[in-house]
């Protein structure tokens, strides 16, 4: 759902970037925006064009970014499918939940 000519927003499925981010949280992505490491960002995955991820941006690999989920064990990543192309932005805050516990 879009909210602005370069923002969107993002619903997290799924454990790969616990705890930092959990399912059912809801974020606001900036489109085109300069990632640098360090940074969460909104990709396509390289092997399914059509499937939108989210992880974080370690380093820069030649045109693309090597990009990792903060849990390793559950998650699909660039340590299984090499660096990432395209990156359609990065994440800059959560709006739902307002609070969480833990």
């Amino acid at each position: 759902m879009g909210i602005g000519s370069h923002l969107t927003t993002v619903r997290i499925i799924g454990p790969s970037m616990e705890p930092a981010l959990r399912t059912g949280d809801c974020w606001v992505v900036r489109l085109g925006a300069r990632v640098t490491p360090g940074d969460v960002v909104f990709a396509v995955h390289p092997l399914r064009p059509d499937l939108r991820i989210v992880k974080r941006a370690i380093r820069q690999e030649g045109s693309g970014w090597w990009i990792e989920g903060d849990n390793p064990d559950s998650s699909d990543d660039s340590r299984s499918f090499g660096p990432v192309d395209t990156v359609l932005g990065k994440l800059i805050f959560r709006y739902s939940p307002l609070f969480r516990r833990g």
